[in-house]
């Protein structure tokens, strides 16, 4: 059984471990400040948000998310990070975090729920492939 809720301080170094495997995964590295402004920011829980998945109570999957203004509909949920811890894979921790975060923005209103993924990580595509439609954008970026 996966149980979704928000994080706790007594999370903190868990959701840290799995963060870090997450920036790993897409190859990079954050300064420790970095890792102190999300996580002030998700106990806050007011400009970005977090969930986290615990089976059998250890945290073992962690999604951030937050809302913006769209020119075309009510606001819209931006899920930013997914990561489930490897040993927890294919036991439906990332299906439940993205449907958390679904329900969570249908109860604040938002138009819908939307996030990119690199194009070779065929493991997740295939999840979302189920739970959600690809409409075809590609994501292009301007680092400053």
């Amino acid at each position: 059984m996966v149980d979704i809720g928000r994080l706790t301080p007594a999370d903190r170094a868990d959701w840290q471990v799995l963060f870090e495997g997450y920036n790993t995964f897409y190859e990079r590295t954050l300064a420790p400040e970095l890792f102190d402004r999300a996580w002030t920011a998700f106990q806050a829980d007011t400009r970005m948000h977090a969930l986290g998945a615990k089976v059998d109570g250890k945290l073992v999957g962690i999604t951030h998310f937050l809302v913006h203004a769209s020119t075309t509909a009510p606001d819209v949920c931006y899920l930013q990070d997914l990561f489930t811890a490897p040993e927890a894979r294919g036991r439906g921790v990332a299906r439940a975090l993205i449907a958390a975060v679904t329900e969570w923005a249908r109860d604040h209103e938002c138009s819908r729920v939307y996030w990119s993924t690199h194009q070779d990580n065929t493991t997740a595509r295939r999840l979302y492939d189920k739970v959600a439609l690809n409409r075809g954008f590609i994501l292009y970026q301007i680092s400053l």
